[in-house]
Parts: structure tokens; C-alpha cells; sequence
């Protein structure tokens, strides 16, 4: 088990069974437009590099340890993670297993790491505000089957409150899902300055919203903007053919 480089540690009271970490875009081996350490096959990178830095990232994990990867769909299906190379279609995976990593790949979308603060299970979620709207977050935390009270979350690297516009129809679809904090939800949401009748969406703010509703009160994280820092984080919104990076959480033997 190497150190953990070129990564993001959560600053969350996680227990010491808890290995969690968020990539950032450097220190890989792929070539532009994906430099430097995409870990995405899908996004037409060259399958070479993508394994080498595949190889870079089992690095800071213990001995054998094996990664659930995901066909992201941005809908709110939520899978028991495995260890068997499959790629289900889902957008969320949870265990209790030790040794393997829940993990979501993000280049603007919201990843969201999960973890019960007796350390016995973890769950890793892709919100995309498609997702949001759909409930990937509400069904991952049910999947967990652990009281909420006893369930903390970290939200990694995402698109910010000031970078991502979108269209009224976007702001409608959340109020509509709300439930009971309309106010809340809809406090996530600025009038663009330069689009009229377009608004500024604050994806940090709506999955504390909807994490606060499910029952989760410790949220950590929620303040990295991947639109903003180019040098540091893909943004497929500013970029277009771009890497993705990965944040994932597990259960250490021991």
C-alpha cells in the first residue's frame, strides 16, 4: 500500500476501517485533451494509459483489494458492490464487505461518499442533478439499511454554485421533487446574470437538502469547484472531450 498522491483525503471524522479518497486530474499518464490521469475508458482515451493509471490508483489501496466500477446512467439505481469485474448499469454501490472499493466517476457531476460511523459499511453515489432530482442519494443511504442518524457523507468535487447554469426546466424538475422544503430547494437557485429567465444551481447545496430530508446531519465537504480550477479537476462543461476522475470509499480488513 503506496501514499496517497496527487488525491484528495475527505475531511470527515470517518472510523480507521474507512479508506476514502477523490482523485484529481494529475500525475497520470495520458495525453492531452485527457492529461493526466483520467481513469475513464468510455471518454475515448487511450486504453493503455487508462489501465496504467488504473494501476496508479490500486496504489494507496490495501494488497487485493478490488474497485466496483459503474455504467453511469444518472439514474438512482444502487447495487451491492462485488468483486467480480462486472460493469452493472447503476449510479451508486454500497457494502459491508471489506476490500471493496465503491467508486463513481465525476467530471462536474457531484460524487458523494458514504460511511457509518461505526465503520461497518460504506456506499459511494454519481449525482448528477439528474440523479439529484431522481433520488440516487435517498436510495443509497436506504441501501445502506443503517439508521441515518448513524450515516455520514463527504461530497467531493463537483461543478460551483457560480459556474453552473441551467434552464428553468431544471429548477422546476427540483421543486417539484422537493417534499417538504420547497423554500430550501429553491434557495439553491440564483437568477443568471446573463441569461435571462436561466438560473445559477447550487449541486452542493441540493444534495444537502436532500440529504438533510433523508435523515443524514453530518455532511462534509461541498466546497471545490472542478469548472474553476482547470489545473486541477476535468470539468466536462468547460472542456467537453475530457478526463474523469474517480472518488471512492472501502472497508479496511483489520
Amino acid at each position: 500500500m503506496r501514499p496517497i498522491q496527487h488525491c484528495i483525503e475527505p475531511d470527515w471524522p470517518a472510523p480507521a476501517s474507512v479508506l476514502a479518497l477523490s482523485t484529481t486530474r494529475s500525475g497520470g499518464h495520458s495525453r492531452p485533451p485527457y492529461e493526466s490521469f483520467n481513469l475513464a475508458h468510455h471518454v475515448g482515451d487511450d486504453p493503455v494509459a487508462v489501465n496504467a493509471n488504473r494501476a496508479l490508483l490500486a496504489g494507496p489501496l490495501p494488497p487485493g483489494s478490488a474497485v466496483q466500477w459503474l455504467n453511469q446512467v444518472h439514474g438512482a439505481r444502487v447495487i451491492p458492490a462485488g468483486g467480480d469485474g462486472a460493469l452493472p448499469e447503476a449510479d451508486a454501490s454500497c457494502t459491508s464487505e471489506t476490500g471493496i472499493a465503491c467508486a463513481v466517476m465525476t467530471a462536474d457531476c457531484l460524487p458523494v461518499l458514504f460511511c457509518t460511523r461505526a465503520g461497518d459499511q460504506v456506499a459511494a453515489a454519481h449525482a448528477g442533478w439528474r440523479g439529484l432530482v431522481g433520488g440516487v442519494l435517498e436510495a443509497t443511504v436506504a441501501a445502506m439499511g443503517a439508521a441515518p442518524a448513524g450515516i455520514m457523507a463527504w461530497l467531493g468535487p463537483a461543478i460551483g454554485p457560480a459556474a453552473f447554469e441551467v434552464g428553468p426546466e431544471v429548477r422546476e424538475a427540483f421543486l417539484a421533487a422537493a417534499g417538504g422544503d420547497r423554500q430550501a430547494t429553491d434557495r439553491c437557485f440564483l437568477p443568471s446574470g446573463t441569461r435571462p429567465g436561466h438560473y445559477l444551481a447550487d449541486l452542493y447545496g441540493l444534495a444537502r437538502v436532500r440529504l438533510h430530508l433523508a435523515g443524514i446531519g453530518d455532511i462534509y465537504g461541498g466546497y471545490l469547484c472542478t469548472f474553476g480550477e482547470n489545473e486541477r479537476f476535468y470539468s466536462y462543461r468547460r472542456d467537453g472531450q475530457t478526463g474523469r476522475m474517480v472518488s471512492l470509499v472501502m472497508l479496511r480488513s483489520g
